[in-house]
């Protein structure tokens, strides 16, 4: 690791010349697999843009020139080059983050790692320098997963509109997001991809002309006359020059020097350009290329010599979800599942395997998913559409004007909801239940444990006149928690043993486990407690009302935002209902939260067995009037 020790900052690359830099490019690849298989994280991608990072900051001057990526999992060599190559706690507390992080350089600009959206702030920022006459360069690195959002479409028309506002454009066209591209646009980069580029056609024919006696050099004038239809013959790219986009390439990825004369061409432009890269997924590293599900993109701890787990969790949520999917599509030929360009991280893999007919992957445009969703329901058919619930949030509009408004019995699946942890705030999925709770006919269901998700899944994809939405957690799955009676439609979970009961302890999803363990904690206090898990929190059962009454006091406990969550809409429920019980909703707060683990975030935001019930009996002290208000301090003349 010489040279990479010696890499302050960018500018320090200047100093080396094409062989040092092939061998910082290697010494590169070798740090990311060892360190990156002892802390897990998106390895794949970094490999494949080692080089084209090192150009990008040899031709640019960040943090002067803004340098974006799209999206942020491929920014570990930006991370390196920058200053920072403490990668032993990434993604931990306290630790680097797996995406750009404005509070740990100056050289990161967008820390959102949601996708298609680099041109969108690079378009903000060229226009920005503009009104301000700065002479500062905007570079926008996007994948050619990310061109398949609507949003990247949108702000290339916009870019097109102004012919001298410069801003260069990076397409790392690795041919993949998270598996391969699809879609008309990855048929498009391909066409590119195998085609002999136009600028080496003609200057191979330019050559054979001129040395051609008499009608050599008008022939090559005609033929440089015709460049816009012989582009589009020999390398169709009309498509971006159609828009109004200068095109440069395709350019091997992995050649520092081609790299950095086309970014220095583009540079000098004046106006918008794609520079147009290939590159290779997890090269360098034969088992991310053996690897053809995902090519590495994000791995747990590994061996680095076999890319192997070092351990294996038990039985995860997603996995229980993949697998009742194909159960379903095997009993009913009108369950299709959607995906967004996410296939195998939300457990449709077997689903394909099983109906390769009935699966539809959208690419990474969730929007136009939800839509799609709604004209399959209209059609005929129930479509699952199975996605982290932290992306959901990007087709809020479609799923209540599109799906609910036109009472579509379209069923979404959210993977990765409430705390994730270590991907940081952007991929939490704690907004879910709060952006939802308004959507006319919408229900929620958030099941406690693998067979809950079966059971509610079932129940979901039965519904046929209104959208239903089915929430579960990050990582492995929980023993199952047995109910012990029902009151509606809730499952009673623990009954008090007297009649007289204090709290009615109200359960969601996952948290089923830690709600059990505060009424433990209650009990051991002499509180009693009834625990139900409504199973479906939206809308809330008729029965809570009723059963709130007969307690003294009500607490809900969400793995969602408290801002208009569960514990709200139960509120609501109660005051609606004429029941004036204190109630006490725990959840998240309305806060981006840090990364960190899972469990380390639980606890820095108070959520957690201990903490819950040490604030429910200073509740009940309150009610029992144990906790005196202290007398005021006598009038001293």
């Amino acid at each position: 690791m010489d040279l990479l020790t010696r890499i302050k900052g960018p500018r320090d690359l200047d100093r080396l010349g094409l062989e040092q830099l092939d061998q910082l490019a290697g010494e590169i690849r070798t740090f990311l697999v060892e360190e990156v298989s002892k802390t897990g994280g998106h390895l794949g991608p970094n490999l494949g843009v080692v080089e084209l990072t090192i150009a990008l900051h040899r031709v640019f001057e960040s943090p002067q020139d803004k340098v974006l990526f799209d999206t942020g999992h491929q920014s570990y060599v930006h991370k390196l080059l920058t200053g920072r190559q403490d990668f032993s706690k990434l993604k931990s507390k306290g630790g680097l983050s797996g995406y750009p992080s404005r509070a740990e350089s100056e050289h990161d600009v967008i820390e959102n790692s949601h996708a298609s959206t680099v041109l969108g702030w690079a378009d903000g920022l060229a226009k920005a320098n503009e009104v301000l006459k700065k002479d500062d360069h905007v570079v926008a690195v996007i994948g050619d997963g990310a061109l398949t959002g609507g949003m990247a479409w949108e702000a290339l028309n916009n870019i097109a509109a102004a012919k001298d506002r410069p801003l260069v454009i990076v397409v790392n066209d690795n041919e993949r997001s998270y598996a391969p591209t699809i879609g008309g646009l990855a048929n498009h980069l391909a066409t590119l991809r195998t085609t002999d580029g136009y600028e080496r056609f003609l200057a191979r024919g330019k050559d054979l002309l001129e040395r051609t006696p008499v009608v050599g050099r008008p022939l090559y004038e005609t033929l440089h006359g015709a460049k816009k239809g012989l582009k589009d013959f020999i390398a169709p790219q009309g498509m971006f020059e159609d828009l109004g986009l200068k095109y440069v390439g395709p350019i091997d990825g992995h050649d520092i020097e081609a790299l950095e004369s086309a970014l220095q061409r583009a540079k000098r432009f004046g106006g918008p350009v794609i520079v147009h890269c290939l590159t290779e997924k997890g090269r360098g590293y034969t088992p991310a290329l053996q690897d053809e599900a995902d090519r590495f993109h994000a791995v747990g701890k590994i061996h680095p010599d076999t890319g192997l787990p070092i351990s294996t969790s038990g039985l995860d949520w997603t996995s229980v979800f993949g697998e009742e999917m194909v159960k379903l599509g095997r009993e009913r030929e009108d369950i299709v599942a959607i995906t967004a360009a996410m296939l195998q991280p939300v457990g449709l893999g077997k689903f394909e395997e099983a109906f390769p007919d009935r699966i539809y992957d959208v690419g990474i445009a969730e929007q136009h998913g939800a839509v799609s969703a709604a004209g399959l329901a209209t059609g005929g058919l129930h479509p699952v559409f199975a996605v982290y619930a932290t992306f959901l949030n990007r087709a809020f509009d479609q799923v209540l004007m599109d799906v609910a408004l036109h009472r579509c019995g379209v069923t979404f699946v959210l993977d990765r909801a409430g705390v994730t942890g270590t991907d940081g705030a952007s991929h939490n999925g704690m907004w879910d239940m709060s952006i939802l709770q308004c959507v006319p006919t919408l229900r929620i269901a958030a099941p406690r444990d693998a067979d809950q998700v079966r059971a509610q899944l079932r129940e979901a994809v039965d519904v046929k006149d209104a959208p239903t939405v089915v929430r579960f957690s990050k990582g492995a799955v929980g023993p199952a928690v047995k109910a012990v009676g029902t009151v509606g439609g809730m499952d009673v979970l623990r009954r008090a043993g007297t009649d007289k009961v204090d709290v009615l302890l109200v359960s969601v999803g996952a948290l089923a486990p830690m709600c059990l363990e505060i009424a433990s904690l209650l009990d051991a206090q002499g509180i009693s407690t009834t625990v139900v898990d409504p199973r479906w929190v939206k809308p809330v059962d008729e029965a809570l009302a009723p059963l709130a009454a007969e307690h003294r006091v009500v607490v809900t406990v969400e793995d969602n935002s408290r801002a208009g969550g569960v514990g709200s809409a139960v509120a609501q429920a109660l005051r609606d209902a004429g029941v004036d019980v204190p109630l006490r909703d725990f959840g998240i707060p309305p806060v981006f939260l840090d990364h960190a683990s899972r469990g380390e975030v639980m606890a820095e935001i108070g959520l957690t067995a201990p903490d819950i019930a040490r604030q429910v009996t200073g509740l009940v002290a309150k009610l029992d009037g144990r906790y005196e208000t202290p007398a005021a301090e006598p009038v001293r003349d």
